[in-house]
């Protein structure tokens, strides 16, 4: 389950910047102090790995796997994203 270089190039950048994205926090509203993330599920995989040890790069690597792996799973069953948050 590596990346590999035979793909498309810029599909790995889009799904390396989604993943950056998806894993960043958001403020609830302006004035709100409170932090959410964009995906809590991917946000969950994400900081899973990061106290397993692993690298920055190596973990978003992981993490754009697993939406690779969630988007093909959509697709394949003609269904819709519903998000939890």
């Amino acid at each position: 389950n590596r990346i590999t270089k035979r793909g498309s190039s810029r599909l790995r950048h889009a799904l390396y910047m989604a993943v950056g994205a998806a894993i960043r926090d958001k403020r609830k509203a302006r004035t709100d102090e409170q932090l959410l993330p964009r995906n809590k599920r991917l946000r969950e995989y994400y900081d899973k790995k990061r106290e397993e040890g692993k690298p920055y790069k190596v973990t978003i690597i992981a993490c754009a796997n697993k939406l690779l792996h969630w988007i093909y799973a959509l697709l394949k069953n003609k269904s819709t994203f519903q998000d939890i948050a």
